[in-house]
């Protein structure tokens, strides 16, 4: 367990205005980095590291904005069946102790609560591994506090689970790579990343910049804590589970060395969380980046898949496969998984015993379309004709099961309900929305 150093906080400079930080620190949580502490911050702190930062964890004003995150993500209860209204409902009492048990160093997490949820796309299930919500809040507070001091060196092309970035960001560089002729790709895969990080090199890599000894026993104490499922209770000895509020950002401090390895390589990296790939011009560049991939994951614990871990040409058939979608030949589809994951969403809603009105059933539906086109609209557009045809055919189906009919809608069933009869129901069409965009990846 980490100690508390005996060193001396670092010499803060004068505090700016609080008008005065930088618009892309905006997203801090202001009850912990001030004006001030940001300044520190983009000048660089004496000896690259930070010290005196546990009363900031445990400040009333950074847990009650924890809690308010913790509330809007709206999760299931712990091992102990709080809910978060249930927390809420003696909020002040409930800050109050979980500040004294974290100043006191007293603070021990409960165990995780272990689900298992569905794969998309796949009959498989992944372990999720559900907090408490009072330790929800604690590790909120917490990431509130470590996540700037890391967030300030992270890599370029990191795109996942950081402030500002997402998933389209990351697929439009990309696409601009493949664009500027870089067609060989290292498509690799971190096999069961969140569940092998190795506990100690991580908490070496967060002790480079942190050495408030408390902050650091928490961590270890979060990396440590028990998880209980229908075998009972145990303890991992690696990784960082899914489901953890901190876990995102230890994920994303663990892979750094490996982002700027690569950088420092002159190879294009594009990672999202544990999934990247390599862009390279020429097959002898994409053999080169593989082997550095291999050579740094075997020195950092980690394992690459050997079956899904590969060097591709973009240009040829099958091409690759990248946060949804699939990029080949200079074009892009959503991958199977992504259509099979739409298509099971929308069976849900357009089953032939669905007894509620036509209107009703298509605003359900237009809510799911929407919300997948939204990102996949970027496809070639042949992906949606095929789409809409098979979600046509659901709905007469369902029109047909009410005449007294049976099977799916056919035939005359096209003249009795026509396309132009759904689009008068309001059915969201993804071939128009495809047809207005005349879509550059950059909008």
């Amino acid at each position: 367990m980490a100690t508390p150093t005996q060193e001396q906080p670092a010499t803060v400079p004068e505090a700016k205005q609080a008008g005065d930080i930088p618009a892309r620190w905006a997203w801090v949580e202001g009850s912990v980095w001030t004006a001030r502490m940001v300044a520190t911050l983009e000048l660089g702190v004496k000896g690259g590291k930070w010290f005196s930062l546990i009363d900031k964890v445990h400040a009333q004003g950074n847990l009650r904005s924890a809690f308010a995150e913790v509330k809007a993500n709206r999760g299931a209860a712990g091992v102990d069946r709080q809910s978060v209204g249930d927390f809420e409902q003696r909020l002040d009492e409930n800050l109050a102790s979980l500040a004294q048990c974290v100043r006191e160093g007293s603070y021990r997490p409960h165990a995780l609560r272990r689900v298992w949820i569905p794969k998309p796309g796949s009959k498989e299930s992944r372990p999720l591994g559900i907090p408490t919500v009072r330790d929800r809040v604690l590790q909120a507070a917490l990431r509130h506090v470590v996540e700037p001091i890391f967030e300030k060196d992270f890599a370029t092309h990191s795109y996942g689970f950081r402030p500002g970035r997402g998933c389209k960001d990351a697929l439009r560089r990309v696409d601009g790579l493949l664009k500027a002729g870089h067609h060989w790709v290292v498509d690799a895969d971190l096999k069961r990343y969140f569940d092998t990080i190795p506990h100690r090199p991580l908490l070496q890599r967060i002790e480079s910049k942190i050495s408030d000894g408390r902050v650091l026993a928490l961590i270890e104490a979060l990396l440590g804590q028990g998880v209980m499922d229908a075998m009972g209770l145990w303890t991992p000895e690696e990784g960082t589970p899914q489901g953890a509020v901190i876990s995102p950002l230890l994920s994303n401090i663990y892979l750094d060395p490996l982002d700027h390895s690569i950088a420092g390589a002159g190879l294009e990296m594009v990672r999202y969380a544990d999934d990247f790939v390599i862009l390279c011009r020429d097959r002898q560049e994409a053999e080169r980046a593989l082997h550095l991939v291999q050579q740094w994951t075997a020195q950092a614990g980690l394992t690459l898949h050997p079956e899904k871990t590969r060097i591709v040409d973009a240009r040829e058939p099958g091409g690759f496969e990248f946060l949804g979608y699939r990029f080949e030949q200079g074009r892009r589809w959503p991958r199977k998984k992504s259509l099979g994951k739409l298509k099971a969403a929308l069976r849900a809603k357009t089953r032939r015993v669905n007894g509620q009105s036509l209107e009703r059933i298509v605003t359900d539906v237009n809510a799911t379309l929407q919300g997948w086109f939204a990102y996949f609209k970027h496809s070639h557009r042949t992906t949606f004709p095929t789409l809409e045809g098979w979600l046509r055919m659901r709905l007469r189906s369902i029109l047909r099961r009410r005449l007294g009919k049976r099977g799916r809608g056919r035939g005359s069933d096209h003249q009795r309900w026509p396309n132009a009869y759904f689009a008068g129901h309001g059915l969201f069409s993804m071939i128009e929305a495809h047809a207005r965009l005349r879509h550059p990846l950059t909008r």
